[in-house]
């Protein structure tokens, strides 16, 4: 079994055993664990939050980091590192954003309140999706597998950028003046390509505390970190010292830490009218449907403004990757938190479309790279 597949599977039992938690006699002790008050300061200043804001906060920081950290090494060095290998996945990541979004408003339409979550099926879980498709297809050819992790990648990027406009609360205009600071000494170091790490991380914990308190989403400090991390592919730069040191962490503890506190839905009161909500539909039809059609539309509209598909390349190959695309969980459930109010029933829907959605969509892509088969041979 190799890392992605690995991956996939720690994250689906982190789900599956947090509905498991939420739906036993251990639910009231762990709303109880995540409501525990964590504090860290130095004299007068402390900074109070509970143990589920930690994780989803600070946690998912570290997460963002390796994120932006991607991001930078794609851009430069990777599957997007030249103008024209953007173009394809450029355009459909543009397609698998707005497709699920457009179906997600039209659903909820008539219901105002619920129309905040129409970011949540256009998120593509990068590692989810990888390792799933690793499980089901372990035969899928590399130029699929590159577009794959370029979709995510321009696809996270687009999240960050709707996280940053959409879901902020009331903006501190002090607070967003010294994480400018911040933000200026990060370019100072990256500038000066300083090689030692401590710098960097200590600038970034000042500048997750000032957009902490500035109203922006606190997770978007990691992802600017990790842009600014200098980087090279020689393995040596800080980029990748702390890819290498954070990784293991992020992919054995915070992601599965964060699918098991965000993925219990109560199923106690459950019934057919959950599963038909507005929210719930919206966000599972964005993510099964949604994306694989959002996808190979923006495929083909770039593919005829770049210069046609990769040698040996149709369009069908596209469409088990397409499926994949839908599976949100981490990032969709992520949003999710900042959609809706934690506990409220909206909040619950829309983690059981995310659930619903990513359980559909791997299913579906599944049976498509089996029929279609996972290894094409290349158009002669």
């Amino acid at each position: 079994m190799n890392n992605a597949q690995r991956d996939g599977l720690l994250l689906a039992g982190s789900a599956v055993l947090g509905m498991a938690v939420m739906n036993s006699p251990l639910a009231q002790g762990a709303h109880h664990l995540l409501a525990l008050p964590l504090q860290v300061g130095v004299g007068d200043w402390v900074l109070a939050k509970p143990l589920e804001l930690w994780i989803n906060d600070f946690l998912m920081a570290i997460f963002f980091l390796l994120v932006g950290v991607e991001i930078k090494h794609e851009w430069q060095h990777g599957a997007l590192a030249t103008p024209q290998a953007r173009v394809l996945p450029l355009g459909a990541a543009v397609g698998g954003m707005a497709v699920p979004a457009l179906i997600f408003v039209a659903i909820n339409w008539g219901q105002p309140p619920n129309l905040a979550g129409w970011a949540i099926p256009a998120a593509t879980d990068i590692a989810f999706a990888i390792g799933l498709m690793a499980l089901a297809a372990p035969g899928m050819r590399g130029p699929l597998l590159a577009f794959l992790t370029a979709v995510a990648v321009i696809d996270d990027l687009g999240a960050i950028i709707v996280i940053a406009l959409f879901y902020t609360d009331q903006l501190s205009k002090g607070m967003l003046g010294f994480a400018a600071v911040g933000v200026g000494a990060l370019f100072v170091l990256s500038s000066l390509r300083v090689q030692r790490i401590w710098p960097y991380v200590a600038v970034g914990l000042f500048l997750w505390v000032c957009v902490l308190k500035s109203g922006v989403h606190a997770t978007l400090a990691g992802v600017v970190m990790g842009l600014f991390l200098p980087a090279s592919q020689d393995g040596n730069s800080p980029a990748e010292k702390l890819d290498h040191v954070l990784k293991p962490w992020v992919s054995w503890l915070i992601l599965p830490l964060f699918g098991l506190v965000n993925a219990g839905v109560p199923l106690g009161g459950a019934s057919w009218d959950m599963l038909v909500q507005p929210v719930t539909l919206g966000v599972a039809a964005g993510l099964l449907l949604g994306k694989p059609v959002g996808i190979l539309l923006g495929t083909w509209v770039a593919s005829r403004v770049g210069g046609g598909l990769p040698e040996g390349m149709r369009m069908r190959d596209y469409v088990p990757v397409a499926c994949f695309c839908g599976i949100g969980f981490t990032m969709a459930l992520f949003i999710a938190t900042l959609a809706f109010p934690p506990g409220s029933a909206a909040a619950d829907a829309a983690k059981m479309g995310v659930l619903l959605g990513t359980l559909c969509a791997f299913a579906l892509g599944t049976l498509v790279a089996r029929l279609g088969g996972a290894n094409p041979s290349p158009v002669r």
